[in-house]
């Protein structure tokens, strides 16, 4: 219901819905270039590739979005086209760096396994966020009428999950244990980001 009443309210005003596309842009160009930068040069995977790609394609859909709005338009990923400009830009940072340091902690790993096993585990819980809060957006979208839709992005996210779910089987008997604290690591810091989105357009957390 939280997510509801704040897309619901964000959808009903094109300035900010306008900055909440790009918002959401920024957070999947963001997804996008860390999966690249954790690529090892000779070993990336074609897995990898393609799913660094379709952030990135993410991100551009989104952007296009905006266009459909009849609104001044978000430019750049600078703070006045963004929703909770600050927390939206460190929130993936925060989970890759707490990720790590768990993945330090439990299984005592560093340089590019560390960075392999926090690319799992941070897109898979993100996979299972977005699972989560596309869908959402998409029902109060159609039931405002609103030119804008996500329903590609849902469906390649599904398709993410899964595929990130295959190469955790395959990185660790107890990939499970590891990705549930992923996700409650998320979960923490989706919570403060939601908050802190909710405040600046006026709508009850």
């Amino acid at each position: 219901m939280q997510l509801t009443n704040l897309f619901t309210t964000i959808v009903a005003d094109d300035v900010l819905h306008a900055r909440w596309l790009n918002t959401l842009s920024l957070m999947e160009n963001t997804g996008a270039r860390k999966i690249s930068a954790s690529e090892d040069p000779t070993t990336v995977t074609y897995i990898i590739l393609k799913h660094a790609a379709e952030e990135h394609r993410h991100a551009f859909y989104l952007k296009k979005q905006i266009d459909k709005l009849e609104t001044v338009a978000c430019p750049t990923y600078a703070p006045d086209f963004l929703l909770a400009a600050s927390q939206s830009k460190r929130y993936l940072n925060q989970l890759d760096i707490n990720v790590c340091r768990y993945l330090k902690d439990k299984l005592d790993l560093s340089g590019k396994e560390l960075r392999f096993a926090a690319y799992l585990l941070v897109t898979y819980a993100i996979e299972v966020r977005a699972d989560e809060l596309y869908p959402v957006y998409q029902d109060v979208l159609s039931a405002a009428g609103s030119k804008v839709n996500v329903k590609s992005i849902i469906l390649e996210e599904e398709g993410h999950l899964e595929e990130m779910i295959n190469q955790l089987q395959h990185f660790s008997a107890d990939w499970q244990v590891h990705a549930d604290k992923a996700v409650a690591i998320e979960a923490r810091l989706f919570e403060e980001w939601v908050n802190h989105v909710s405040t600046e357009v006026n709508v009850a957390a």
